[in-house]
């Protein structure tokens, strides 16, 4: 059995950051992720004049300000992060003062104009319903709002961090939503900070009245990292991987990837603290919803030619408007390993298959680049990423953690 530290959750280190900017106090956040989406979140916090320190990795600090930005001009760049491109603004919003916000390429075709409209209808003004664009702050008034989250679970994230900050309180009623478990860690971090938020079905109620700090937070290893991980031991015969600080008392849905990975052979063992693979023979194929779950596609997509039977996943037409489509991105990786792939709008199935070696376009998506170096551990003669470091988004250490893990096999027993 080998244990496997996994950086801590994005989700999870960006929700807090913008949680720590609006509380009342000092925050410390111990064990953040350290990567570009995190990064880019902190230097835009400390552009709107809140004061960061990020220079050391293992804990993170920030001073509120529950009034607002420091600054009453600014511009900030959220680089390819959609977190803190969706997150922030309704920060900003809650201040005063003129704030330009702006993004790579990437996040610029990435939607993000519904979440802008609800901000308008909140009292910002806000000159375009795309990025770049310029938002002048002057509060945000609360009130009833109808929120269509099927696109993104991040626009009703954004709305539900801001509530407490509106001068009224909020009220949200949700129509559609996406990647469910994600609303599920932002209740659970708004009440560490004293919101007062209650859900009804899908309504959602948050009391005016704003944050205040805890003190000192410990960031979860992100759940959607390791699905890598457990997905090399699932495609290993007789290997293992334990993941320890993962378990029953995450709030993090892709964990349930785990019981995918159980649905399909593997042997996986969930304890409050931690979660253990154990690669079977071989996998069977299955079907699989992932709805809620849909930044594990590409890992379960990249393994699924290893399978007896076919893999369908199903229900995942947000995967399309992520960094990249996914859908067609995992399809077209996977034809070009010589594997049978068909998809739909919201689906894409898999037919058994040895993959050959070849080039994967990662079209600068960190999920495709790592979801194929797994599947690469079983490609006689390997295959290649056309941008390998697109992986510093999420995980800027993935390659070297992967093959530690392999060289670390490779000196063991096989169970």
């Amino acid at each position: 059995m080998t244990d496997v530290v996994i950086p801590g959750s994005k989700s999870e280190t960006n929700r807090l950051l913008v949680l720590a900017a609006a509380a009342n106090g000092r925050t410390v956040l111990r064990r953040p992720l350290v990567a570009d989406d995190t990064e880019a979140c902190a230097q835009a916090l400390a552009a709107l004049g809140y004061d960061i320190d990020i220079t050391s990795g293992d804990a993170w600090a920030v001073t509120g300000r529950p009034e607002g930005p420091a600054a009453v001009q600014a511009s900030i760049d959220t680089r390819d992060g959609a977190t803190g491109a969706r997150f922030l603004p309704g920060l900003a919003a809650a201040g005063h003062g003129t704030f330009h916000f702006t993004a790579s390429e990437q996040m610029r075709r990435r939607p993000i104009a519904p979440l802008l409209k609800a901000l308008r209808t909140l009292g910002a003004d806000i000159d375009r319903d795309a990025l770049p664009y310029t938002l002048r702050a002057t509060g945000l008034e609360g009130g009833r709002l109808v929120v269509d989250a099927s696109v993104s679970s991040q626009y009703l994230t954004a709305l539900l961090l801001a509530g407490p900050l509106t001068r009224t309180g909020l009220t949200l009623h949700v129509t559609q939503m996406v990647s469910a478990p994600y609303i599920d860690i932002t209740l659970t971090l708004m009440r560490l900070f004293g919101a007062r938020v209650e859900r009804t079905g899908d309504v959602f109620r948050v009391a005016p009245g704003g944050y205040t700090s805890p003190g000192e937070v410990s960031v979860e290893p992100d759940a959607s990292t390791a699905s890598y991980v457990l997905a090399a031991a699932a495609v290993s015969p007789g290997r293992s991987v334990t993941v320890p600080g993962l378990g029953s008392d995450s709030a993090q849905g892709d964990l349930g990837f785990a019981r995918v990975l159980a649905g399909m052979g593997a042997v996986v063992d969930v304890k409050p603290d931690s979660v253990t693979v154990t690669g079977p023979d071989r996998l069977t194929g299955v079907t699989a919803d992932l709805h809620h779950l849909s930044d594990t596609m590409p890992t379960l997509a990249a393994i699924a030619p290893l399978a007896t039977s076919p893999v369908r996943i199903t229900n995942v037409a947000n995967a399309r408007v992520k960094e990249c489509d996914r859908l067609e991105a995992c399809a077209a990786g996977l034809r070009a390993l010589g594997v049978p792939v068909t998809t739909g709008e919201d689906w894409i199935e898999v037919q058994p298959a040895q993959p050959t070696a070849g080039r994967i376009a990662t079209r600068r998506d960190h999920r495709i680049a790592m979801a194929f170096s797994v599947l690469g551990l079983r490609v006689p003669g390997g295959i290649e990423l056309d941008d390998p470091d697109c992986v510093i988004k999420t995980c800027p250490g993935f390659h070297g953690l992967l093959a530690d893990l392999t060289a670390r096999w490779e000196k063991e027993p096989v169970s």
